[in-house]
């Protein structure tokens, strides 16, 4: 198997976010990437985003942003400020952006690697439901059969180890694998993080261990962008405090 690998989240079409996210990628010497969705939404740059997604990453993932985009999950789903957002997008991106964003797929599992991919959850991917809690991950470890799951969608990076005990252990940034245990990890956000730290989050995974890092970018150039086309306010603060 060719580790380690990378894994991103919630780009919301934050360009710098992401370029400075592949960076520190391609400088660590990573060549395989895996996107867990929502490539846009919220920011400023979804031609662009879309494009280097799937320039980088050998899986590309549909978040519920992305359907919005295309008209595949309701707008009624989605707050006032993600509705401003979703409908602006769909009357800016590129026809060949729309064609890329309707081939994502909901989920993917990566056999050899013991890896499920889902945006949102393995037990109902297309309802865009939330893991917050420790009940949820214990509801949805029954619905996958590989040893590790990666998900994004609530921009709030976790490890969760499962023991064969069914006890569960939270991990802040890092853990090594143990072999009885599996494993429920959040890759967080790269374009709009909202654990109360402003950095790009993404994820690190070799056959040993998992981290979770932090990228500094330019979040004032974005914001610049955002406002110039009028995007919400709460939008562009959000950036600077990660919430």
């Amino acid at each position: 198997m060719d580790y380690p690998l990378a894994i991103i989240s919630d780009v919301h079409a934050n360009l710098e976010a992401l370029e400075s996210v592949l960076q520190q990628i391609k400088e660590r010497g990573i060549k395989r990437i895996l996107f867990l969705g929502d490539a846009v939404g919220y920011g400023p740059d979804p031609d662009r985003c879309v494009e280097l997604i799937y320039d980088n990453c050998e899986v590309v993932l549909a978040g519920n942003h992305d359907w919005a985009v295309i008209g595949l999950t309701p707008l009624e789903y989605f707050n006032r400020d993600a509705r401003v957002a979703a409908e602006w997008t769909a009357t800016q991106i590129k026809e060949r952006t729309r064609k890329l964003l309707e081939e994502m797929k909901i989920l993917k599992r990566l056999s050899k690697e013991s890896l499920f991919l889902v945006h949102s959850t393995p037990k109902d991917p297309d309802a865009w439901n939330y893991i917050l809690t420790l009940y949820d991950a214990e509801v949805n470890f029954q619905y996958f059969e590989e040893k590790i799951c990666f998900i994004g969608h609530s921009h709030r990076p976790f490890i969760i180890e499962r023991l064969p005990s069914s006890e569960m252990v939270v991990y802040n940034d890092k853990t090594e694998f143990k072999q009885s245990c599996r494993y429920m990890i959040n890759a967080g956000s790269v374009g709009q993080p909202r654990d109360g730290d402003p950095r790009a989050t993404y994820v690190i995974l070799d056959e040993e261990k998992v981290e979770i890092l932090r990228v500094e970018y330019n979040f004032r150039k974005t914001q610049e962008k955002m406002e110039n086309i009028g995007l919400p306010e709460f939008l562009i603060e959000r950036l600077e405090k990660g919430i």
